[in-house]
């Protein structure tokens, strides 16, 4: 018999799961699968799969990685050789990282860089922006509006209600009423009659009394009212002026007084011989506004502090005139020998000028000011010979002396001030001085050898004043000697200046660094304007290096700087005879003279050049210059023809050429060049001159084969290939000229000229998008170039031509170009000021012929003269003209275009400024 249990306590089926019929899910917890625990190892599975007979599953990639060493060798022990092994593989394996790195690290960043290009930052694209906003005014930043709450959340509004009371509504319901009727007391008295008026109000006695009393209070206010005994009488200005001497202190300042109060009353009772301490206890009180008090504590102090001449100089501070004298004749009593209380008691009173000397007699201050009291020359005169027998060792008091006796008395005095302090060398330089005036103020009657020798004495007092010091250990350093030098110049004593320098300037220098020093001690002078004492260093110098071209160059400079025409003409003229191989310097002495207006002067100075530079060119052409800017052609071309045999060079050849083409020859000029070709093939300008000749009688083929001829001879020339290029376009070929253009450019890479060309060619084209990108182009080649940057700015929009200035400025150094164009940026936003600075800035002064800055382009002159006339004062007109005279330009593109016109032969630099000045645009 089957045993029955319950259903409940029987078990479950074996794949039964709770809710499965009714489509619930079963699930699995913690209490069915008991607590966690770790599964069989590995060596577990492998001795049950051998026990069952199976075979370990074999990765087929665990022998392939080397460096899993639980593979192959899982097995094996790790032995010493395996360590040793392992080291070397490390060791080969770091050098070959070590022999990629710098590649890898190069490719790495190529990439990164290349990254950054393709996916710049956002601050990187944003960089001119940021720039941009150096230029926001301040009203602009005022009217950028704050940034509020733009959610445009509507909060919702709770309204609170609150419960009336009874009173006020009940006030507030009888408020609209009117009374209609009267009470029992208001029909008692008759109506609106009130018990205390039995009669009507008299409004006139109110009025009169009311005025009544505004007047008293107006009277009471301005202190004029006589009714009261108490009134007084003010004064309006007097009592304004009280107002303003009325100090109104503040309860700090009040608090801070108390307190230096008390530490001043420590100090000077803790210290009372202390005279500062009673000073500033004084100081304290007047500026509390107490006097008396303040007097009392200085009076104090002098009794305190009897020896100290300050107390006493307060003292009679802080007292009126006759209280500060009495102040005086005590303290005198007590500090007898005090200069400072004498003075102040002769400037209160004017009859003690003797008193102070017998007290004090060796004071050498007292004794000035003694004499300076003194309104008679001889008086004073008097005076100063009583103070140097005195006082014989104050070099102040003898040269004062010196200066009040006449010439002959003067120098006796000098004589005894240089015995008695033999070791001051003022007095050697005041002899100087006196010789020197004594030289000058020598009247017509005295010949030159006369006054050259009183000048020869000037010198040797100086010399022997040198000696003198020395002899008595007294040695004065180069730079203090040429600091008298220079203060003899300012005080009007050149040729003392001078005699200083021709004894000192050779002192200390070692024999190598002579000329150096020399120069640095000329310019020193120059700039802190001392021409004197740098005329007289340089002059020196070329005394000992006569030889030296670079030294007569610098004296020429300065003479035409700051001396006149004859003194200049001296120094080149010695110039020539101790440098006779110098051509600059015929030139120079040649040109001083034409300049001057004395052409045949020119003439005998290009005369005597030639007999020492006869192949000189520069000579030649100078004289052929001279002729031809003098309208003698026939001269000038017979120099040519004699400088062609003696000197044959190309550049005499090519101004040969130059020279018919301007006389209008152009048979003879080609004929010329022809001849001059076959010389110097190699020579440049020969074929410029040539083609430009061909090309102004419209020979277009002949000019473009002189043109192609000269780039193949020279083709690193590139104003050869410009040529021929333009010569193309006039004929309306602007292909074959940008075709000129490309190959120029790989003939001549990185050359601004022929890029800045090919933008010129596309922008005449109608092409600025083109034109634009070939000036991108252009950048990239040549990044530093003025010119390309100038045209890039222009082509830029308005709004960012100043970001793009500013680019260029850093670009290119400061390159003379750009800031010509910051100049007319200024210049176009109408700030006058700002853009005259920026064009001076751009045409600085040439140090050197040899150096080329700003001013040696001429359109740069051009353009400032165009801005003068538009803004500027003629004053202003004439300081450009006079300046671009004098540093002579010679490049530019408009001004070479006009300078080198056969139509303007013969102009002035000033004229070809006018002419600059009216094209550009």
């Amino acid at each position: 018999m089957a045993s029955n249990k319950p259903f409940l306590s029987m078990p479950a089926p074996a794949s039964y799961v709770a809710g499965l019929g009714r489509g619930a899910s079963g699930f699995t917890t913690r209490s069915d699968i008991g607590p966690a625990r770790e599964g069989p190892s590995a060596e577990v599975i492998a001795e049950a799969q051998a026990r069952r007979g199976e075979e370990a599953e074999v990765d087929p990639e665990q022998f392939q990685d080397p460096d899993n060493e639980y593979g192959l060798f899982a097995g094996t022990a790790y032995e010493q050789d395996d360590e040793e092994a392992d080291k070397i593989y490390e060791a080969v394996d770091a050098a070959m990282d070590a022999r990629r790195k710098a590649r890898r690290e190069a490719q790495e960043q190529a990439q990164l860089a290349k990254h950054r290009a393709e996916r710049p930052k956002i601050q990187q694209q944003f960089a001119d922006l940021k720039r941009g906003l150096s230029a926001v005014t301040d009203e602009e930043w005022e009217s950028i509006p704050e940034v509020g709450n733009l959610t445009k959340r509507k909060r919702p509004k709770y309204e609170r209600t609150y419960a009336v009371s009874d009173s006020i509504l009940a006030g507030d319901r009888s408020r609209g009423e009117y009374e209609n009727s009267l009470d029992s007391l208001q029909q008692q008295t008759g109506g609106l009659v009130t018990p205390a008026e039995a009669g009507p109000t008299n409004f006139v006695e109110i009025g009169q009394a009311r005025d009544k009393i505004l007047s008293l209070k107006l009277d009471q206010v301005s202190g004029t009212s006589t009714s009261s005994g108490l009134s007084t009488s003010i004064d309006p200005k007097g009592y304004l002026t009280s107002l303003n001497s009325v100090v109104l202190k503040s309860d700090a300042e009040i608090g801070d007084i108390k307190r230096a109060r008390m530490l001043f009353d420590s100090l000077i009772k803790s210290n009372p011989k202390h005279a500062p301490g009673w000073i500033a206890a004084a100081c304290l009180e007047e500026h509390a506004g107490r006097m008396v008090a303040a007097r009392k504590l200085i009076k104090q102090g002098c009794e305190q502090c009897s020896k100290n001449e300050d107390v006493w100089l307060e003292a009679a501070r802080l007292h009126n005139n006759e209280d500060a004298k009495v102040i005086f004749a005590n303290a005198v009593q007590h500090v007898g020998q005090s200069v400072k209380i004498w003075l102040a008691a002769a400037d209160l009173e004017h009859d003690v000028k003797s008193k102070p000397l017998e007290h004090i007699p060796n004071s050498v201050r007292l004794w000035k000011e003694t004499v300076n009291l003194e309104s008679s020359a001889s008086d004073a005169r008097v005076l100063l010979s009583r103070a140097v027998e005195v006082i014989p060792l104050s070099v102040e008091l003898w040269l004062a002396l010196a200066q009040l006796e006449t010439l002959d008395k003067a120098k006796a005095v000098l004589n005894k001030a240089r015995k008695a302090i033999p070791t001051s060398h003022e007095i050697w330089i005041a002899a100087g001085r006196l010789l020197e005036q004594e030289a000058s103020m020598m009247g017509a009657e005295k010949t030159n050898a006369g006054k050259k020798k009183a000048l020869d004495l000037v010198d040797k007092t100086i010399e022997a004043g040198v000696r003198e010091l020395r002899r008595h250990g007294v040695l004065l350093t180069r730079e203090q000697w040429l600091k008298e030098a220079e203060k003899c110049e300012t005080q009007g004593s050149v040729l003392t200046s001078e005699s200083i320098v021709k004894a000192t300037i050779a002192m200390d220098i070692e024999e190598e660094d002579r000329l150096d020093t020399w120069i640095d001690d000329a310019e020193g002078a120059l700039s802190r304007n001392m021409v004197g004492t740098a005329r007289a260093v340089l002059a020196y110098a070329l005394k000992v290096f006569p030889d030296k071209k670079n030294l007569w160059i610098r004296a020429a400079g300065l003479e035409k700087a700051h001396g006149t025409s004859e003194s200049l003409d001296a120094i080149l003229t010695e110039a020539v005879k101790h440098c006779p191989q110098a051509e600059v310097l015929w030139l120079m002495a040649a040109k001083e003279r034409w300049l001057a207006g004395n052409v045949q002067g020119a003439r005998d100075v290009l005369a005597t050049a030639f007999d020492a530079n006869k192949e000189s060119e520069k000579i030649w052409l100078a004289a052929v210059k001279l002729e031809a800017e003098n309208g003698h052609l026939d001269v000038a071309r017979e120099l040519l023809i004699r400088a062609r045999s003696t000197a044959d060079t190309e550049r005499i050849w090519m101004k040969s050429a130059t020279f018919e083409r301007q006389q209008g020859q152009l048979d003879a000029a080609l004929e010329t060049l022809a001849t001059a070709l076959k010389k110097f093939p190699k020579f440049s300008k020969l074929y410029m001159v040539q083609g430009q000749i061909y090309q102004s009688q419209n020979k277009f083929p002949a000019a473009r084969a002189s043109f192609a001829a000269g780039f193949k001879a020279c083709p690193k020339e590139p104003i050869l290939w410009i040529l021929a290029s333009r010569l193309e376009e006039t004929d309306g070929k602007s292909i074959k000229a940008r075709a000129l253009l490309d190959k120029a450019r790989q003939v001549n890479p990185s050359n601004e000229l022929i890029w800045a060309e090919a933008v010129g060619v596309e922008e005449r084209s109608g092409g600025a998008a083109q034109a634009k990108a070939m000036l991108a182009r252009g950048l990239q080649d040549c990044p530093t170039s003025g010119l390309l940057w100038t045209m890039s700015i222009w082509l830029e929009p308005r709004p960012q031509r100043k970001t793009r200035a500013l680019d260029a400025l850093k670009k290119s150094n400061d390159n003379p170009l750009i800031i010509c164009t910051v100049a007319r940026l200024f210049w176009a936003e109408r700030k006058i000021e700002k853009a005259r600075q920026w064009f001076q800035r751009a045409v600085p002064p040439r140090p050197d012929d040899s150096v080329d800055t700003g001013a040696d382009i001429g359109d740069l002159w051009g353009w400032w003269l165009k801005f003068e006339r538009q803004h500027g004062t003629e004053e202003h007109r004439e300081e450009v003209r006079a300046k671009c005279v004098t540093a002579e330009p010679h490049h530019g593109l408009v001004w070479q275009a006009i300078a080198k016109d056969l139509k303007n032969n013969g102009k002035s630099i000033g004229e070809i400024l006018e002419m600059v000045a009216d094209v550009l645009q």
